[in-house]
């Protein structure tokens, strides 16, 4: 139920960022959703961190939802102190680089639908990342395509999962 709850949000934070970075959310008020998702997945991972069950794979699970994370409250962080962008485009790098191995170990471990979902979901997220360094760190002009990319990933791999796990279509 937590990956559920998780994901709800880290679908609705990618939607709005990129709806955000196509000019029809203010820079003030996307401030809102990055500290809510950055907030609740740093709850989630904690939980998974230092619960009553903890072990090594709740422990792993927490330290990538941690990248999740880092991400949103960066984003809040930089609309709060007018921050250029850079630093969260050197972070992005870093994840994108380390989310190509959690896509192929995921792949290569999927016996499910949903093992290849997450896999792909991996995949893609490290593609999301990788255009967030350019855009960022590098100040390519990859605006529009970053954030169509945002949308489209923010339903896919996020919202629409996320309700599917919430209602108990998929286990």
């Amino acid at each position: 139920m937590l990956l559920g709850l998780s994901l709800f949000y880290v679908g609705a934070v990618l939607i709005l960022n990129g709806l955000w970075m196509l000019g029809r959310i203010g820079d003030r008020e996307i401030s809102v959703i990055n500290l809510f998702a950055g907030g609740l997945t740093l709850l989630v991972a904690l939980k998974l961190a230092f619960g009553e069950t903890a072990d090594g794979a709740s422990i792993k699970a927490a330290a990538l939802s941690l990248l999740f994370s880092f991400t949103y409250l960066w984003v809040a962080f930089n609309r709060f102190s007018g921050a250029d962008g850079r630093g969260l485009g050197w972070f992005s790098l870093f994840v994108a680089i380390t989310a190509v191995p959690v896509a192929a170990d995921t792949l290569l471990g999927a016996h499910t639908v949903w093992g290849v979902w997450l896999g792909l979901s991996w995949a893609a997220w490290a593609v999301l990342w990788l255009l967030f360094f350019l855009l960022l760190a590098l100040q390519r002009p990859l605006a529009r395509l970053t954030a169509c990319v945002a949308i489209g990933q923010g339903v896919f791999t996020g919202w629409l999962p996320g309700y599917l796990l919430l209602s108990g279509i998929i286990a």
